[in-house]
């Protein structure tokens, strides 16, 4: 046998030894294989939360030791992994959720993985007199325990894991139980790619079953240092009485104003457009219209125009009673039924006896105030639109039906007052001026993106600084230079 062959022969030895390394592998060849449900054994992905925490606070103090080029690297690494899979990662998030749609969950992912800030974010400040210099930096918290939400589990666990890694800190995932398996495996490629940039292993964990239980134990363990929970009402309650600093991004119910000054052409287009993102799962989409009486027919017919199919008689009263479980009022907020939140709207029309055409991108219907869609945050692209007498009565009702969220509210109007009028009464981390909702998210609009928007908790559209401490050092009488 010549050189080059006993070479060839020794690579293929050292390739096939690999495979055999494979758990799936091993499992196919002793005649076992892994239930449906069950997580694969992947990098970073642990069985119980003091392993997790064990690893990552390990891995925390390898990465402060590291060159903040290192860091750097490691965040485009983490960015790749979104652009480069994002297709593949989009459709296991929809099949396994059962929410959203193929095309804007990639808008979304991709947005994440682009506009999410990094290291750039926490550059320190300095400040001197004549007594000397003072410098403030931004520093970790150490092991960051983090929930994340079925409804945007690629982008939530994207943003965190480039701002928190963006800020010194290693995280530890309690990921929704019904997107598991794209959430471990995402975190799996995530520590893969960190990995090959020269990063730690375990800088994020996740745990492999994750439940109510798990979430408890990583909202009280004595090795986390700082919560960050996007999720429903229960979990950031939890987290916010957990004893732990948390940063906590809850629900909302954001209302779109209309007046008679707006563009209706525009405005008709962007609320669809808004409306209909990724089938309404993302928290700040428009959950209701609230249309100046004198503009509302036109504003239905341009959102006709733009996919959306408008209910009406007995067709509001199928959907309605297909979509709401616990109806809502002004005196208490209403639940949506889960099994069709995030669905598309042909689905939910046919569940209720509807026939819509296949550009169905939203279904609108006019009602009254006190429709139970209009003070629920459903989460699915089934919009409610008000008739008010004026802008102002619409200001005031969008004030009441966003239940001080403070979370996210849009308007269209060319009227500079009452634009600067809605913006300071409804007092939203996220406010959108003649433009659809995720505009305010950096897509379409200027400024950085975040997933995780910590309304109940005041540090508003995160960012890494917002996973940081800060640290002062003085130094007296000395370094001032004029």
């Amino acid at each position: 046998m010549n050189t080059n062959m006993a070479n060839l022969t020794d690579d293929i030895r050292v390739v096939v030894e690999e495979v055999l390394k494979s758990p799936d592998i091993k499992a196919l060849l002793s005649g076992n294989t892994p239930a449906d449900d069950a997580v694969p054994e992947q990098s970073g992905i642990f069985p119980d939360v003091d392993s997790a925490v064990a690893a990552a606070t390990i891995a925390q103090r390898e990465l402060i030791a590291l060159p903040l080029d290192t860091r750097k690297a490691i965040i485009e690494a983490i960015r790749r992994v979104v652009l480069w899979n994002n297709r593949d990662l989009s459709s296991q998030a929809v099949a396994e959720t059962g929410m959203g749609n193929l095309a804007d969950k990639q808008i979304k992912n991709a947005l994440a993985a682009n506009k999410t800030p990094g290291v750039e974010d926490i550059e320190p400040r300095v400040c001197t007199d004549e007594h000397g210099l003072t410098l403030t930096e931004l520093a970790p918290w150490g092991v960051i325990g983090a929930v994340t939400p079925v409804t945007n589990p690629i982008a939530t666990i994207t943003c965190n894991a480039i701002g928190m890694i963006a800020a010194g800190n290693s995280v530890v995932f309690n990921v929704h139980p019904n997107a598991k398996k794209i959430s471990c495996r995402l975190v799996s490629m995530f520590n893969d790619a960190i990995h090959m940039e020269g990063g730690p292993r375990n800088l994020l964990c996740a745990i492999g079953e994750p439940t109510i239980e798990s979430a408890n134990i990583l909202m009280k363990h004595k090795g986390i240092a700082l919560l960050v929970v996007t999720g429903g009402p229960g979990v950031v309650k939890a987290a916010m009485g957990s004893g732990k600093k948390a940063i906590c991004a809850g629900p909302g119910n954001p209302p779109c104003v209309v007046d008679s000054t707006a563009d209706i052409v525009k405005a008709g287009r962007d609320i669809v457009l808004g409306a209909s993102f990724d089938n309404n799962v993302v928290c700040i989409c428009e959950k209701e219209v609230l249309a100046v009486a004198s503009i509302a027919d036109r504003l239905k017919g341009e959102m006709r125009k733009n996919g959306a199919f408008e209910l009406t008689g007995a067709q509001i009263d199928a959907v309605t009673k297909l979509v709401i479980a616990e109806p809502g009022g002004a005196d208490h907020e209403g639940a949506p039924n889960k099994a069709y939140v995030g669905k598309s709207p042909i689905e939910i029309a046919r569940a209720a006896g509807i026939a819509v055409p296949p550009e169905t991108r939203l279904l609108l219907m006019e009602v009254g105030r006190e429709h139970p869609l209009v003070w629920t945050e459903q989460l699915m692209p089934v919009l409610p639109l008000v008739r008010m007498n004026d802008v102002d009565e619409a200001i005031d009702f969008a004030v009441v039906v966003e239940r001080g969220c403070r979370h996210s509210a849009m308007i269209h109007s060319h009227d500079i007052e009452k634009l600067s009028r809605m913006a300071k009464v409804m007092n939203c981390s996220l406010f959108i001026k003649n433009g659809p909702c995720y505009a305010g998210l950096g897509q379409g609009g200027a400024g950085y993106t975040s997933f995780t928007i910590a309304s109940p908790t005041g540090e508003g559209i995160t960012r890494p600084r917002s996973f940081t401490r800060e640290r002062r050092c003085t130094l007296v009488d000395s370094f001032r230079i004029i």
